[in-house]
C-alpha cells in the first residue's frame, strides 16, 4: 500500500484529536496534534508573560520553545515543553481563552507550519488541526473536515475537562466555542475553512468509532488505489 498524508480540519471539540490518534494508531501512521502545538506556545507565552503585541518578544519567546511528543506507558501520546509534559495544563480553561488569539499571530503560525512540515515530510502521517489542508498539506491525498452542532460540541468539551477533574459551566464552554469560532474563522492569518477536496463530516451524530471508521475507509480507498 502506499503513503498518504491525512490531514483532518475542523472546528473545536467535534473530535479531531481523537478521531486522528485511533486513525493513526489503526493504520500504523505516526500522529501529530498540531492543535496540541499551538497550545503549548500559548501556555509558555502564559508562564512568561509574553506581550502578544510585542512582534520583538513574540519572536525572543519563539526561539526558546521546543515542542516534542512522546508516547507515555499507555501507548498515549503526551506534548512536551521543552523536555516537561505539559498535556494536562495545554488542556485548561486558560490555556483554552488566549489559544486563539495567540494563533492569530503570523510568527506563531510561521514557526508551527514549518515545524508540522518537517515532521510530514515522509508521509504516512495523520495530522489535525485548523489549517491543515488549507496551509500545512495542500497536497494531502486524503483531507477531512469535521463539523458538529455547537451545543454537543460545547458538551463534549465539559465531558472531556470534567475526566480532568475539572468543572466548568457548560454555558462558559459555549462562550468560548463561540468566541474561538469566531476568531479562528475571520483570522488574516491561516483562517478555518474546508479546504478544496476536502470530505465533509458532520460528528454530531457519530460516537468517535463511527467517525474513525469512516475516516479509515477513505483512507484505505486511497491507499490501495494504483498509483498513476
Amino acid at each position: 500500500m502506499r503513503k498518504i498524508t491525512i490531514a483532518i480540519d475542523g472546528f473545536s471539540a467535534c473530535g479531531k484529536s481523537t478521531t486522528a490518534k485511533r486513525v493513526a494508531t489503526i493504520l500504523g501512521y505516526s500522529y501529530i496534534d498540531s492543535g496540541a502545538m499551538y497550545r503549548a506556545v500559548t501556555c509558555f507565552f502564559l508562564q512568561h508573560h509574553v506581550a502578544l503585541t510585542n512582534p520583538r518578544e513574540v519572536l525572543q519567546a519563539l526561539r526558546e520553545v521546543r515542542i516534542t511528543f512522546k508516547v507515555n506507558t499507555r501507548g498515549v501520546s503526551e506534548t512536551y515543553l521543552n523536555g516537561l509534559s505539559v498535556e494536562a495544563e495545554i488542556r485548561s480553561m486558560r490555556v483554552s481563552e488566549q489559544v486563539s488569539q495567540v494563533s492569530t499571530l503570523p510568527a506563531v503560525r510561521t514557526a508551527m507550519v514549518d515545524q508540522q512540515r518537517k515532521m510530514g515530510r515522509d508521509k504516512a502521517i495523520v495530522m489535525d488541526g485548523r489549517d491543515i489542508g488549507t496551509v500545512v498539506f495542500p497536497d494531502a491525498e486524503l483531507k477531512v473536515f469535521l463539523t458538529a452542532d455547537l451545543l454537543t460540541r460545547a458538551y463534549r468539551r465539559q465531558q472531556e475537562l470534567l475526566a480532568k477533574d475539572d468543572l466548568v459551566d457548560l454555558n462558559v464552554i459555549l462562550d468560548n466555542l463561540i468566541k474561538r469560532d469566531e476568531i479562528d474563522s475571520t483570522r488574516a492569518e491561516s483562517p478555518l475553512r474546508k479546504a478544496p477536496g476536502a470530505i465533509e463530516l458532520d460528528t454530531t451524530n457519530l460516537t468517535i468509532e463511527e467517525q474513525t471508521d469512516e475516516v479509515v475507509r477513505f483512507a484505505l480507498a486511497l491507499m490501495l488505489k494504483p498509483v498513476g
